[in-house]
């Protein structure tokens, strides 16, 4: 065979190969990864239907809508990856306010995120858009988006620092990358609304992603919080949930605590019925804090500080809450076991693999990392 010809047919199996979706592993590579399978689905949504009848349509009686017709929208959308050889249990994810399942595929300056090392760990991987946001944006309400120059206010929220004089000011000791790439890129994963936050619809959608995925873990983040935890009422298949920073959290009703003030906004769980309650203590549950946060009582004129200062002290009355009624969870607050420097977007920052092996360790503990 000519060189041309063989130079042709390998090309041809590379291309074939990459369609099927198959990996190049080299001998030795502790990166590698081998897929079995990967895709996208919707979950959850619902349908919206139109009076009337529908006409096919054509150029002598033109009205292209709305008539007879249907919309689809206030689903979630979920790309999806099963690694060669995967754990019993999938690992689902679901970002935070202004933020797309981007935030949990990698980290601001390009290292691999918690799906890529989970992916190599074994575990299958279900990144959610949550409905009305990123690549769920087809939405059932009317939303305007308008552009609003918030960015240094979300750097301070998000506990990263303060901004002055035009740059950066980051905090001591932070674990986000300080470079000005970074922080471009940082910038760069936020996106808008197009309807309105809606908890029980976002946990509506959430459960139905298990329902493809089977049994597995949710992991959490800031405003996914809230529901993160109404989607584990809705469905069995979830296992196990990890919080990072949640913005709010359930209570039995009867029971939540008083609002707690805050210079940024009181702050009250949310009651429900025991029965409901109840569910959450069935399964084990982590809640994860960064640092730069003061204690409960300790009222500070630094807007991050502020917004999360409360938002701990709930999480810390929850967790006490779910254990008290024979629940297994656990709060994990970084500095107090000697890991320092994390903001809001602590899995995502430079010792995100430390915190990834944290985690590892709370899921081989609770039974959570087993094999088919």
């Amino acid at each position: 065979m000519k060189k041309k010809q063989w130079g042709s047919l390998v090309m041809a199996a590379v291309f074939l190969c990459c369609l099927a979706g198959c990996a190049t592993v080299k001998p030795g590579d502790e990166n590698a990864m081998v897929i079995r399978e990967q895709g996208s689905f919707s979950a959850g949504g619902t349908v919206m239907e139109t009076g009337g009848t529908y006409v096919s349509q054509n150029f002598n009686n033109w009205q292209p809508y709305p008539a007879g017709q249907t919309y689809h929208g206030d689903h979630a959308s979920v790309f999806y990856q099963i690694p060669e050889t995967p754990r019993a249990l999938a690992m689902a994810f679901l970002h935070g306010a202004g933020q797309s399942a981007r935030s949990w595929q990698t980290t601001p300056d390009g290292r691999d995120g918690f799906q890529n090392i989970f992916l190599k760990r074994g575990f299958s991987t279900y990144l959610i858009d949550q409905p009305r946001r990123g690549q769920a944006g087809r939405s059932t309400v009317e939303a305007a988006i308008t552009p609003v120059a918030d960015e240094q206010m979300w750097f301070e929220i998000w506990r990263m620092g303060h901004w002055s004089g035009g740059s950066p000011r980051y905090a001591e000791g932070v674990q986000f990358p300080k470079d000005e790439n970074s922080l471009e890129q940082f910038f760069r994963w936020m996106t808008p609304n197009t309807g309105g936050f809606d908890a029980a619809l976002i946990a509506r959608a959430t459960a139905s992603v298990f329902e493809k995925s089977g049994d597995g873990i949710l992991l959490t983040h800031s405003q996914g919080g809230l529901p993160g935890w109404m989607a584990a009422l809705e469905t069995s298949k979830i296992a196990a949930v990890v919080s990072y920073e949640p913005g709010n959290y359930l209570f039995p009703e009867g029971e939540v605590p008083d609002s707690l003030p805050s210079r940024t906004g009181a702050l009250r769980g949310v009651g429900i019925p025991m029965v409901e309650f109840m569910k959450l203590t069935r399964i084990p549950i982590a809640i994860y804090f960064g640092d730069y946060i003061p204690e409960a009582d300790e009222i500070s004129d630094d807007l991050g500080a502020e917004n999360w200062r409360v938002r701990l002290e709930l999480g810390r009355r929850f967790v006490d809450t779910i254990n008290t009624y024979g629940g297994n969870a656990v709060m994990v607050e970084l500095p107090k076991i000697g890991i320092y420097g994390n903001t809001h977007f602590l899995f995502a920052e430079l010792n995100n693999l430390e915190l990834a092996d944290h985690l590892s360790v709370w899921m081989n503990e609770n039974g959570l990392d087993k094999r088919d």
